[in-house]
């Protein structure tokens, strides 16, 4: 446990030079700074920006969170895939809400998106599995994520026997992956101050269907 605490306190935030933000500046809509900072984040080196944390909420209200990639963010909203099946899945098809988080230390920014949740066509899932690596189609075809797994043999076993399918059948479909986008409700963007006075600005839909622009505290 000393050890724990130690390796813990030791630790620096932020160790290096931060981009400023003048919220006065940000665009009018989220999705424009969005595409901005994520631009940024990947000419500034930050390891896997498009990876991001989602949250959900399970049939007793309990909250779920995991890591995924984001496969687009366009006029629709943010988009990822999974499993219809898997625990997400089906936690989106009973609270169709989700959040998401991304955070890119490296310039000391994090963006948050809360909103609903829709599942794309079944034309939309099959081009968004078929445009990645023939590693992600074989995953798919394992499929039964969230399931309990009795060994890692069969783990093995399985992932062997998709692999060879996705080799020989690039084209093949797997039905239950899913393309999921969040519709954003509110999108907050944060960009870290040395000095701790952080900047944070949200986005935040209002009831006729236009963006409003409130500063938050720190």
């Amino acid at each position: 446990m000393t050890d724990f605490h130690s390796a813990l306190r030791s630790l620096r935030v932020w160790d290096t030079d931060l981009p400023s933000f003048d919220p006065a500046t940000a665009p009018p809509e989220p999705l424009p700074l969005f595409h901005a900072w994520f631009t940024a984040a990947v000419e500034a080196g930050q390891t896997e920006p498009h990876t991001l944390s989602l949250a959900t909420a399970d049939e007793e209200g309990r909250p779920d969170v995991r890591t995924v990639m984001l496969h687009d963010a366009d006029a629709r909203g943010w988009h990822f895939a999974s499993h219809a099946t898997s625990a997400k899945g089906l936690q989106l098809a009973a609270r169709p809400e989700a959040a998401l988080g991304f955070y890119w230390p490296v310039q000391g920014r994090q963006v948050r998106i809360r909103g609903h949740v829709t599942a794309g066509t079944r034309e939309e899932a099959y081009e968004d599995l078929h445009a990645r690596s023939t590693g992600a189609l074989a995953a798919a075809l394992v499929g039964r994520q969230s399931e309990l797994l009795d060994s890692p043999g069969i783990l093995a076993s399985a992932s062997e026997a998709a692999w060879t399918r996705a080799e020989a059948e690039p084209d093949a479909p797997a039905p239950s992956w899913t393309l999921y986008v969040v519709a954003p409700a509110e999108v907050e963007f944060f960009q870290g101050d040395e000095r701790r006075r952080h900047v944070r600005l949200r986005y935040r839909r209002t009831t006729d269907g236009d963006w409003t622009r409130e500063l938050l505290w720190p």
